[in-house]
């Protein structure tokens, strides 16, 4: 058998990146890729404990890497993260913009609180996010923004989840209009689209004739792991990807190649 292509863990050192949503699933697996390819991290996240324990493990690691207390829809809290990022490691150039919430509620049952949370969190975070982190990735010079959006962000899904739907497809187009803003100033900024990943998100549909559903509908058969969209995140976020910009990459298993 042909031995596994070795990664190179030199490509983001020097680098700091700043990922939201960074306790768990994606995020997590985001924070620990982008660590082992060299950058030094600011791991933030509304959840505190196990966002310390994660940077606390990297550090033992010998990694660089703080957890902030974070939330996305506050735009103070924006202020202070990206000031850690600055006052930690002097720079920031990648932005990872993670964090999310969703439901399976339909246009019927979603109230205008639900609808305008999910909106504060999946489309004006990332908005206030590439606001607040603009200055410092331009000095960078090699400034990265990676937006999550989804494969909902790109199709109607199962007609449920409108303000996921529509947050989600906001981030899509956002990334764009930025890209095409910062495109001669240093910042690059694209967009990935995940499928079925299997994270905490999906515990409850583990072993559900929803599970069952979500794996026949994607056409490699399996759910995706979060590690698997991690590595697409630490490509778009270095130079091997310094052509590409206003871009959407799909991790999906051929979902929306049907």
């Amino acid at each position: 058998m042909e031995a596994a292509p070795k990664r190179d863990t030199e490509r983001l050192r020097g680098r700091v990146a700043l990922v939201t949503g960074a306790a768990s699933g994606i995020g997590r697996a985001t924070v620990e890729r982008l660590s082992a390819e060299g950058a030094s991290v600011v791991a933030a996240d509304i959840q505190d404990a196990p966002g310390e324990t994660i940077a606390a493990n990297l550090r033992e690691q010998g990694a660089r890497a703080v957890f902030q207390h974070h939330d996305v829809a506050d735009e103070t809290s924006w202020r202070s993260c990206v000031e850690r990022a600055l006052t930690e490691f002097g720079g920031l150039d990648i932005l990872v913009n993670n964090a999310g919430i969703g439901d399976i509620a339909t246009i019927e049952e979603t109230t205008a609180d639900d609808w305008e949370r999910t909106i504060a969190v999946d489309q004006t975070g990332v908005f206030l996010g590439m606001k607040t982190a603009a200055e410092a990735l331009k000095q960078s010079g090699h400034g990265s923004i990676v937006n999550i959006s989804s494969i909902f962000g790109a199709s109607g899904g199962f007609g449920t989840s409108p303000a996921y739907h529509a947050a989600k497809g906001a981030v899509r187009i956002l990334t764009k209009n930025a890209a095409l803003h910062w495109a001669r100033e240093g910042v690059r900024v694209n967009s990935v689209h995940p499928g079925f990943i299997d994270t905490p998100m999906l515990q409850a549909a583990k072993g559900t004739e929803y599970e069952t559903a979500m794996i026949d509908l994607t056409p490699v058969g399996r759910l995706g792991r979060p590690e698997e969209v991690a590595a697409c995140v630490a490509f778009l976020a270095g130079d091997d990807a310094s052509f590409i910009t206003g871009s959407e990459l799909y991790v999906d298993g051929g979902y929306l190649a049907r």
